[in-house]
């Protein structure tokens, strides 16, 4: 072998190792489901982030190129349905903290979650309703979640601890969210995340709040300050 071709096959061995490096996953080359509007039937259940993404890229064939440290310790959410494969990706990122910015139409890359600027196109800002809460920022969303965690009996406060970190768009949506660790029961984590998502607070966060938001639960004899017996009977 020449001394110039060997060097050139040290040059590709090398950029193949930093490749694998931040490369979790590529695109099968049968995979044709890449395209946007496209949808797809995932069942892809919770699992370590890392793995969850393996899947998510063999079933849409849809390219991941992220830092694996970013991805340590972080479940993702179940996705079970047809969807598109960018609908899909953000179920499955829900509750990790990481949102998906595509590089292309087939490759996307995570980074730290960030809450969305306010556009003309929203519309009039969501108000708060001060006949039910009070005590600043904190009191509206403290009653926003005390009302959607109350509604569920698998959510319903109590006997369980989980910490929580939302990210409050402009509209008062959270638009992310990332469970800190398990409630103690996978079925309750998954309802939670679901929660999480769905959640809206009825007034638009300061510009000045620090965001994420870190929510605590405590159990009842830890004093959780949710009490879920006000809302009993005004549904």
């Amino acid at each position: 072998m020449s001394e110039g071709l060997a060097r050139n096959c040290r040059t590709f061995a090398t950029l193949l190792l930093l490749l694998g490096s931040c490369c979790l996953a590529e695109p099968l080359p049968s995979a044709k489901h890449s395209g946007r509007g496209e949808h797809i039937d995932f069942d892809i259940p919770a699992l370590g982030l890392p793995q969850a993404l393996d899947v998510y890229s063999e079933v849409t064939g849809v390219a991941v190129l992220v830092d694996q440290q970013l991805t340590v310790g972080r479940r993702s959410a179940a996705v079970s349905g047809r969807f598109s494969a960018r609908a899909g990706l953000r179920l499955l990122l829900s509750g990790t903290g990481l949102m998906a910015v595509f590089t292309r139409e087939d490759a996307f890359t995570l980074r730290r979650a960030e809450v969305s600027r306010p556009t003309e196109r929203d519309g009039p800002q969501p108000v708060i309703d001060r006949r039910r809460v009070s005590g600043g920022y904190a009191g509206v969303v403290q009653a926003a979640l005390e009302d959607a965690l109350c509604r569920s009996q698998t959510t319903r406060p109590g006997n369980y601890r989980v910490a929580f970190q939302l990210w409050i768009g402009p509209q008062g949506r959270v638009e992310h969210s990332h469970l800190l660790g398990s409630s103690g029961e996978a079925r309750r984590d998954t309802a939670l995340i679901e929660l999480l998502r769905e959640l809206r607070v009825p007034q638009v966060p300061p510009s000045s709040l620090p965001q994420p938001i870190t929510v605590l639960i405590l159990p009842e004899r830890e004093g959780s300050g949710v009490h879920c017996q006000r809302f009993e009977g005004t549904r």
